[in-house]
């Protein structure tokens, strides 16, 4: 099988594997990059694997995550940015680390509603505040901070940023180079406008990473583990990727997938068909496939 030299697996695709493994079985596969995660980095830290990453030859694409900084002023939130710095030193470590063509791009998930508060509104103005605050930061280390969008199921307890509208509308406060976006497939299908809010990203030069996965009924109970092989689902890949393609955007491809029997299964096994299923519904429609048509 030949793999989509596009193709990034996200640690979290293979979240029971430890930093090693993950790097191990992504190479073996003959995948080319990978998106890394601050855990099982800081399991073996920083400077450990930052080496591992080298050896490994793989591109680094993205860093998950930072965010989660929606609290009231106060000593949490000064935890969260002096946290978020932290995670903003880090990615500009392992992008150095990497093979050529790594990006240092941190991705930002806003955080949900604080305890007793209905106000998305205040939610919103304090993730803006936040990143003003985290920019000057990333712009010193050469990280972009990459705003995710995701679906409203999780605004109270993970995002209030539901929309891509809603993360480039905060994002326009900034420097393209500093704060963009992540367009990820999950999180953003369901959208009326979405393709429009494509678009509008390309223009603004602020589409930091595209992340593929599905979307299937019925949802699991928990349903931070409802996500699906690329096909295995209802999600339009054709029109999305084509409209991230037409918007400008040339990068890795990460798949990032929660659910809890893929996480059980042999990650040697599950990124051989995470491959397979990027080749499938995926790859046909990027601009060389395009091209070579």
């Amino acid at each position: 099988m030949t793999v989509d030299p596009r193709l990034s697996i996200n640690q979290a695709t293979i979240k029971r594997a430890d930093l090693a493994t993950a790097l191990r079985v992504t190479a073996d596969a003959g995948v080319q990059a990978i998106g890394l995660w601050r855990e099982p980095v800081n399991e073996v830290g920083l400077d450990t694997a930052a080496r591992m990453l080298t050896d490994s030859g793989l591109r680094v694409t993205t860093h998950c995550r930072g965010g989660f900084f929606t609290v009231p002023d106060g000593a949490a939130r000064v935890a969260a940015l002096d946290d978020n710095r932290r995670a903003i030193d880090e990615t500009a470590t392992l992008a150095a680390a990497g093979a050529e063509g790594s990006t240092a791009i941190l991705v930002l998930v806003a955080g949900g509603l604080p305890d007793g508060s209905r106000d998305l509104v205040g939610a919103r103005e304090r993730v803006r505040d936040a990143i003003g605050e985290l920019a000057p930061d990333a712009a010193a280390a050469g990280v972009t901070l990459a705003i995710e969008p995701l679906h409203p199921m999780y605004v109270t307890d993970r995002a209030v940023v539901s929309t891509l509208g809603q993360a480039l509308d905060i994002a326009a406060d900034f420097d393209a180079s500093v704060v963009g976006a992540t367009v990820d497939t999950f999180h953003v299908f369901w959208d009326p406008d979405v393709h429009t809010q494509i678009a509008r990203a390309g223009r603004e030069g602020r589409i930091a990473t595209y992340q593929v996965c599905d979307w299937k009924t019925p949802l699991p109970a928990d349903v931070l583990l409802s996500r699906h092989y690329p096909g295995d689902g209802v999600i339009d890949f054709a029109s999305l990727t084509r409209a991230v393609e037409a918007a400008g955007y040339t990068g890795d491809i990460e798949v990032e997938i929660f659910h809890a029997d893929i996480w059980a299964a042999d990650p040697a096994e599950v990124v051989r068909r995470t491959a397979s299923a990027f080749g499938e519904v995926v790859s046909p429609h990027l601009s060389a496939a395009l091209d070579s048509a």
